[in-house]
């Protein structure tokens, strides 16, 4: 019997293979190729558009820190916009958090989340039933753009990268919406791509974001399957500077959340040390060039 291999396409020159012991689904949405496939060691894998997305075996590093760092900078968040992130994963994040008291996920391919219900349980766990949650299958651009003003705390964009379905995801408009529709202490993280292969991503989103919140900045992630190093997350904050936190302050957070001690990467620790970047990433943040 033939060995089958998957090959990531993110990169021209440079990619990495999983082994497939099993293909679950193959599908073409309306907006995507959706494969999903269970592997020896990472588990179930979610690829879209030939890019790995989420595999079960280190899906917590990413979620973990794109959920908990943005819910514990912000003083008091309790209303939470997730855009994106159709495997659940960050929306299980948000309703770990005891003091949130609602989180509304718009997510454009309905297909992503029915895949993920079906093949990729354990991502989710019981957060698509749980009454704080208000999942939309809908375009989140839209959605920002009509949203009141001040109506959430943080908004948590869990895109793909910067090219077809989530391109205009990375625009001005929408930045100048999230800015509008944020809480006076209200901030956004974004994943902004692996900055040593995908520098552009970090540099021109961070750069737009600029002209319209106070405090931009990006803290990092060790992805494993997000080949390339460190991965991005850009944040834009209206009220206090993200990279000034304390440890203290963010373990008090998170001991009112509920969450200290259940997380397998994050820490307050982790979380105040991920600000510190290598200058080969702080140089393409708004001010830092050179």
């Amino acid at each position: 019997m033939s060995e089958s291999w998957i090959n990531e396409t993110l990169y021209p020159d440079w990619g990495q293979r999983f082994r497939v012991t099993r293909e679950l689904a193959r599908v073409k949405s309306d907006f995507q190729d959706i494969v999903v496939f269970e592997s020896d060691f990472h588990g179930r894998v979610l690829v879209l558009d030939g890019v790995i997305q989420i595999t079960e075996r280190d899906e917590f590093v990413y979620q973990e820190m794109l959920t908990h760092v943005p819910l514990l900078t912000h003083p008091d968040a309790r209303r939470v916009l997730i855009i994106g992130a159709g495997d659940g994963g960050v929306l299980r994040r948000v309703l770990e958090h005891k003091t949130v008291e609602k989180a509304v996920m718009v997510e454009i391919d309905g297909a992503v989340i029915e895949l993920s219900k079906q093949y990729l349980p354990d991502i989710a766990g019981d957060a698509w039933n749980d009454p704080r949650a208000e999942v939309i299958v809908g375009d989140g651009i839209d959605y920002v753009a009509k949203a009141e003003d001040g109506a959430f705390d943080v908004i948590i964009v869990d895109s793909t990268d910067p090219i077809g379905v989530g391109e205009v995801l990375f625009t001005d408009a929408f930045y100048k919406d999230c800015a509008r529709i944020l809480s006076a202490q209200g901030l956004i993280v974004n994943q902004c791509g692996v900055p040593f292969m995908q520098a552009d991503e970090l540099r021109e989103t961070s750069a737009r974001r600029a002209s319209f919140f106070p405090h931009v900045s990006a803290y990092v992630a060790a992805v494993p399957t997000y080949v390339g190093g460190f991965m991005t997350l850009g944040v834009a904050a209206k009220g206090v500077d993200p990279t000034r936190q304390t440890v203290e302050d963010v373990r008090a957070r998170a001991e009112a959340a509920g969450i200290l001690g259940t997380t397998r990467y994050w820490t307050p620790e982790i979380h105040v040390g991920a600000f510190n970047l290598p200058p080969y990433i702080a140089e393409n943040l708004p001010g830092q060039a050179g």
